[in-house]
């Protein structure tokens, strides 16, 4: 129907944006609750979700955390989920609206059509009026437009090819670029790719400024050690909310050369340990888990396939 014969046009918002990012990944980072807490609502609010079933009839809980310290609790229903082509699903905590969310595969990107309806005239003026809804639609598509930018462009591409290899990914607490620095002048190399720092993050409308001194700190680099090994490192600065400690500092990283190696690898090797992310697809389009091993060493599985 042409948006401008919609009998709901009165009571409504709409939000179409396509995204650089094949339509499997866009339907990962809705679908998957650890991706979608990262990006769901508008600048500065972060999320807790309790309940997330992707199915007909299944519910979604979380309670948004504004800026300000309010909670703002929320629970929807799935009412239709289509795979890779669309959701919908209820409010049903105020205030009362039905959104529909449907993906269309544009080459290696993906529209997005993200329509909310409310179920009357004076609950949509009052919702805009309050809460500024239309507003936060539009902070919401843009928190998922840097997400993805931010998220996949950084961790895809920067293997050279698709042999099996191990690396090393270590955490540190703010200094990473001095102790890389320091590595390369040890095994007498160079960084992959250059590096990435906060700063090259491209900036959001209503989002907390960073401080220059975090604007500075590294997201992602990597250096060649020996044997075809590689270091890869960032900073978890306590100013942005980690904590670096002995024990969560660094992961072995392994990267199979199929599917299949790296399910039987992780499954073996997490035996008896403690699995921290089930191996699963990611929205980045890597095969990804991390556990600790029974012996207390930590691990990270990651398979991409061939684009």
């Amino acid at each position: 129907m042409n948006e401008q014969n919609s009998p709901t046009k009165d009571r409504e918002i709409r939000l179409t944006r396509i995204f650089n990012a094949p339509i499997e990944l866009m339907w990962e980072v809705w679908t998957n609750p650890d991706h979608l807490q990262q990006w769901w609502g508008p600048h500065g609010f972060t999320n807790t979700i309790s309940k997330y079933e992707v199915v007909n009839g299944g519910a979604f809980n979380l309670v948004m955390h504004g800026p300000d310290g309010t909670n703002y609790d929320n629970k929807f229903v799935f009412t239709e989920v289509v795979p890779l082509q669309k959701l919908q699903y209820d409010h049903i905590t105020g205030p009362k609206f039905t959104a529909t969310v449907t993906f269309e595969k544009i080459g290696n990107t993906t529209k997005i059509d993200w329509h909310m309806v409310f179920a009357t005239r004076e609950i949509f003026i009052q919702t805009v009026k309050t809460f500024k809804a239309d507003e936060g639609l539009k902070q919401n598509g843009e928190r998922l437009e840097a997400y993805i930018n931010t998220r996949f462009q950084l961790l895809n591409d920067k293997k050279p090819n698709k042999m099996a290899r191990v690396s090393f990914y270590v955490n540190f607490p703010g200094n990473t670029e001095d102790a890389l620095n320091f590595y390369k002048g040890v095994f007498r190399t160079e960084f992959i790719g250059g590096i990435q720092r906060f700063g090259d993050i491209p900036t959001m409308e209503g989002m907390p400024p960073l401080s220059e001194q975090d604007k500075k700190l590294i997201i992602h680099a990597e250096i060649p050690l020996l044997g075809g090994h590689v270091l890869m490192a960032t900073d978890a600065a306590e100013s942005m909310g980690f904590k670096v400690a002995t024990g969560n500092n660094m992961h072995i990283n392994l990267e199979p050369d199929s599917r299949d190696e790296a399910k039987r690898i992780f499954d073996e090797l997490s035996d008896g340990g403690t699995i921290s992310m089930p191996i699963q697809d990611m929205f980045w389009g890597a095969y990804f888990g991390s556990f600790t091993d029974k012996f207390g060493i930590n691990w990270m599985v990651n398979y991409t396939p061939a684009q």
